[in-house]
């Protein structure tokens, strides 16, 4: 690689660990992270595929309490630069997926040891902040977030300097039915991670909706412009409706949603 390539994604990298803990831009984001590694090194498209993917593994995956998710900003980095340096372009993608869920896990190690590294800066700025010491409490957070974002800048630069030669051998050497393993296993886990979202957000409501989009879905003429239009719609709808039931036409109903809990989340947002 170059070294404006190679600076390119160490920039990417430190945005996305930074994101990881700000969570403001996305850029942690499998479908952000993996789209900017292609931009910068010259090959987008098979990225942007590995990003969708990941995206859709990552789906299920939340920080609850003090339980950690894998880090899915260390799997999208890494996972599209040694698709780049595989060269193998869309037919190096299952291989990189089977990668990246490993190293998500190997993110998290990395998570926990900065987090607990980070306790004596809380101490700190708590120190600076009896004192009234501003700047030191900056000076203080600021290399905090910068500790999250070379977790995931250094692998990856560390990376892109393994010779593509190495990368390729490698991969080629691993047996096909561990590749095939990984790859069936990669989209059982996309699969568990859309089913956790809709677990979590389906009620009885809007339980039609996913049907229709399921069965809208497999009609293979419908651009994904003509289904994002089509949800809309559907949206669009169902606000109408919802709000002409909620306006007293509902045999005197008034003001609230009775049990459809998805309208009242929108009527407080």
């Amino acid at each position: 690689m170059s070294t404006i390539t190679i600076i390119g994604i160490f920039i990417v990298a430190l945005l996305a660990g930074l994101e990881g803990i700000l969570d403001e831009f996305q850029f942690h984001q499998p479908i952000v992270a993996c789209t900017l590694i292609g931009i910068v090194s010259g090959d987008p498209m098979p990225c942007i595929i590995l990003g969708g993917t990941l995206q859709m593994i990552a789906l299920g995956w939340a920080n609850i309490g003090a339980a950690v998710a894998p880090d899915a900003a260390l799997a999208s980095v890494a996972s599209a630069i040694i698709l780049i340096q595989s060269g193998q372009g869309a037919a190096g993608i299952s291989t990189s997926i089977a990668i990246a869920i490993p190293l998500a896990v190997a993110g998290l190690f990395l998570t926990m040891v900065v987090r607990t590294l980070s306790v004596p800066i809380v101490h700190r700025m708590d120190a600076a902040a009896e004192k009234g010491n501003m700047g030191a409490m900056d000076a203080w957070q600021i290399i905090a977030l910068a500790m999250q974002g070379i977790r995931i800048a250094i692998p990856a630069v560390a990376l892109c300097f393994i010779p593509s030669e190495v990368v390729q051998s490698t991969l080629q050497s691993i047996p096909a039915w561990l590749t095939d393993g990984m790859a069936i296993g990669g989209g059982m886990v996309v699969a568990v991670g859309y089913a956790m979202v809709i677990n979590m957000i389906a009620t009885a409501e809007v339980w039609p909706f996913f049907i229709i989009g399921f069965c809208v879905a497999a009609l293979s003429n419908l651009t994904l412009i003509s289904l994002g239009a089509i949800a809309m719609a559907m949206v669009m709808i169902y606000l109408r409706l919802t709000s002409g039931n909620n306006g007293g036409g509902n045999g005197g109903n008034g003001g609230g949603n009775g049990a459809d809990p998805l309208g009242k989340i929108l009527d407080d947002y």
